[in-house]
Formats: structure tokens, sequence, C-alpha cells
């Protein structure tokens, strides 16, 4: 029997019992969005730090590589959250080996579409859906790139009587934003609780569960996971949902599941997580900076000197991952270490 489509059961579950959490369509849509296509590159809808040069892989790679060789080099495991294209992994994974870290990788993937790009650049990964199959016997190296954003968030509004969860309606088969009838004052930060009408947080409970799941396994095996994505040093208000699609941003509420839907990071709520379970944090710091003091003025002009003919396409990419204006500004790192792990580079 063929399933409807996605945005037919979306309308069909609201019509029966009403609105539903802004999670949960953000939730479905994501899901449904990335087990059916390869959204990376040109042909998709957006690219990523790894997809635009190698240089990012690389230099996370070697930050790995420095940790572990400063920490009397451990037994370990390479662990990646949304390994997109494995594109990161394969190019990190060939600059570990360099210096002769060789680690067994782990991917975190629910995306069918996904996993088969991934295998063919790293065919010797192992797959789970979350931590919990990834074993407990090494310390972990994790990377998290543009992962935490696309994990569904909730929204509050503030109304002259409180403030209310943001839902979504559908109303003659579109989809829109309407305020619920329940007040959450109760969670909302005191700095908070005097914004004007019509301000906007947003929380997001899936993070903290990874950060906190994330965090105890670090505790516990030693390591360090570094994550880079756009956002901010929260808690604040704000509404950041926005949806991509042919590299052009769309409505949110239109086609549910046949576009990215994403969120700014609140960097400064999972920094709280890590330091709950006794961890060591660094940053965030802005992504331009932290490649640059890893070097990547050095390795772009080692390449170009191996290519001349691509010497301009290379310092474009490098532009493009450091420049203010570019990715260098908005997106961000935080690195999240057991205790007695050495200091980062970078930081």
């Amino acid at each position: 029997m063929t399933q409807a489509p996605l945005a037919q059961r979306l309308a069909e579950g609201i019509a029966a019992s009403g609105p539903i959490p802004l999670a949960q369509y953000m939730a479905e849509a994501n899901a449904h969005y990335y087990a059916t296509r390869d959204p990376i590159g040109a042909r998709g809808d957006f690219t990523t730090a790894p997809e635009i040069s190698q240089m990012f892989g690389e230099l996370i790679g070697l930050w790995f590589a420095d940790l572990w060789d400063r920490g009397d080099r451990p037994p370990v495991r390479y662990v990646e959250f949304g390994p997109g294209r494995g594109t990161l992994a394969s190019d990190a994974l060939r600059a570990m080996r360099k210096v002769g870290l060789e680690p067994p990788v782990h991917f975190i993937e629910t995306s069918p579409v996904l996993r088969a790009a991934q295998a063919e650049r790293v065919p010797d990964a192992e797959w789970h859906v979350d931590l919990v199959g990834v074993p407990d016997d090494a310390a972990l190296l994790i990377v998290a790139n543009e992962f935490f954003d696309a994990l569904p968030i909730r929204q509050f509004v503030k109304t002259g009587e409180g403030w209310f969860e943001r839902l979504v309606d559908c109303t003659s088969g579109v989809f829109h934003g309407v305020v619920g009838d329940r007040r959450f004052d109760q969670i909302v930060p005191q700095t908070l609780h005097e914004a004007p009408e019509g301000s906007i947080l947003e929380t997001c409970p899936a993070a903290i569960a990874v950060m906190r799941q994330l965090a105890a396994r670090l505790h516990h095996q030693g390591g360090v996971a570094l994550i880079a994505d756009y956002g901010y040093r929260g808690p604040a208000a704000g509404e950041t949902l926005q949806a991509v699609r042919g590299h052009a941003y769309a409505d949110p509420f239109a086609d549910p599941g046949e576009q990215d839907l994403t969120a700014h990071v609140d960097f400064g709520t999972l920094a709280q997580e890590a330091v709950a379970e006794d961890l060591e944090i660094y940053g965030p710091v802005e992504q331009g900076p932290f490649l640059e003091a890893l070097g990547i003025g050095p390795r772009a002009a080692s390449l170009a000197a191996a290519a001349p003919d691509r010497a301009e396409d290379i310092d474009i990419a490098k532009r493009r991952l450091t420049g203010p204006d570019a990715m260098g500004h908005l997106f961000k790192m935080l690195a999240v270490a057991a205790p007695g792990a050495p200091e980062p580079a970078g930081f």
C-alpha cells in the first residue's frame, strides 16, 4: 500500500487532533527530507564547509591528531554526527593517517541515501542511529558539523498574557504558525520575562538530549568533541527558523519534507549542559579565526603551489570558509573535552 505524501498526512493529523508543536512538524519534515535525497552540493539545496574545500576536513583531522598525540596517544574511535556525504571524514582521516592515527570510524546517520554516499568515501565505517551503538572501550574523537542546526526546535511567543508555544496549523492545505493556549512562563529564563510582545524564544530539547549523551560518554571514556555550526551564545530572544531549497531561502511552512529546515544553534545552552557533566568547554569561537589559527593560510598556499591552475579556486574556497562576510563569522566552533584532556588548538 502506497503511503500518502507527508504534507497530506500532516494535514490529516492536524484536522483530526488540532495544531501540532513546531518541533513535531520540523522533526517529521526533516526526517522525510534527509531520508529521500542527497541534499548537498550544486544539484542539492545547500553546500557545507567540507564540500567547499578539502582544507576544512584536513585541518580538523590534524586538530584531533594533535590532541591525541599530546594526550599520550590513547586508543581512540572517530565518531561523526550527521556526516553528510562522508567528505569531512574522508579528508580528516587522510590527514590523520599521515601522522600515524588510524582510528575505527563510527557514523551517526539515519538516512539510507546518505549512508550509501558515505560508504563510497569511508567504506570501513560502522553506522549507528545514536551513540548507544558505539563501543565504550576507547576515548572518542567526536565531530558534529552542521548537525545540531537540523534538530527540531520549540518556539515560544510573548503575548500580553505571557509566553505561549507556537504551533503549526493547516487551513485549506496551507500550513502556518499559530499561538497555542497553554502558558509556558515557567520555562522562560528570568532575563526574558520582560521581553516585548511578539518576542520569540527558541529551545531545542533534542540538542540538549544529544549533548547530555555525548558529554556523559566523554566523561566516562575520555576524548573531545568539536561542534561546528551557525549560531549564537544564548539563551536569547529571536526567531531563526529557516528553510533552504535550491540554495535559496524558502517559506518554512511550504512543502514539508521537500526542503531543509534549520535553526541557529544556541551554543550557550549546549555549553551549560556539558559543564553540568564536569567537562571542559572551549569557545565558541568564530570559524574564520579558528581555521586561521589551525593553519589554513599555509595549507592553501601549499595546495596552490602544487596546482597553480587551481590557485584562484583555492583562494576563493579559503575566503568562503574564513571570510567575515561568508562562513567565517556566522559559523562557530565549540570544543567539549573530558577532564584532564590537553587544551585544544584554535581557542
